[in-house]
């Protein structure tokens, strides 16, 4: 009797496995050196959640900021932080750096 709700068990936590994996954030990055962002226009894939390393290269603390997105978020002088997009809807979303609004400028294209 044991031995059929053991398979059940195990046939459930092997399905939880997968559906948790399928549903995980593809990983992107975005570096700010010399008060830009490189790439300056990243695209990423519509429809599905993504996860944005962004590495802060310069001494100075940057905020990667976008209304388009509805983020922000400040990446310490020297720092990484990460923001997660998305789904979203195919489209080009801007964003940009707070503190140097100049030149720390960028696209986020969902294809």
């Amino acid at each position: 009797m044991l031995r059929p709700i053991a398979a059940v068990l195990v046939m459930g936590t092997a399905m939880s496995f997968g559906s948790t994996s399928a549903r995980a954030a593809e990983d992107f990055s975005l570096v700010i050196k010399d008060h830009q962002f490189s790439p300056a226009e990243l695209t990423i894939p519509a429809g599905q959640k993504v996860k944005v390393h962004i590495d802060n290269q310069d001494s100075t603390p940057e905020e990667f900021e976008s209304h388009d997105l509805n983020r922000e978020k400040v990446i310490p002088g020297k720092g990484q932080g990460v923001v997660f997009l998305g789904p979203l809807e195919a489209g080009t979303y801007e964003y940009y750096g707070e503190f140097h609004m100049k030149t720390a400028k960028g696209k986020i294209i969902a294809r």
